[in-house]
């Protein structure tokens, strides 16, 4: 699978707001067992981003932007 990893700084404020807020909106998402809204939705992945413990990534091959573990990039893309 073609990625490639965005950084987030180079995002505008509000590009990176929408596409976090396009991310936990999507059906079939799933955050466990505590029922949350949006805005914590949000407040979690966006600090999971600027851990960089969650990328933003773009693949090339559907042309769409995707938020994934760390753990789940360094698998697909080993250096």
């Amino acid at each position: 699978m073609p990625v490639i990893q965005i950084p987030w700084r180079q995002l505008s404020e509000e590009a990176l707001h929408g596409l976090i807020e396009e991310f936990v909106t999507r059906d079939g998402t799933d955050y466990g067992r505590e029922e949350l809204n949006t805005a914590t939705k949000s407040q979690r992945l966006r600090q999971q981003i600027e851990a960089e413990t969650a990328l933003i990534v773009f693949d090339e091959e559907s042309e769409s932007c995707q938020i994934v573990s760390r753990d789940e990039f360094e698998q697909q893309n080993p250096i």
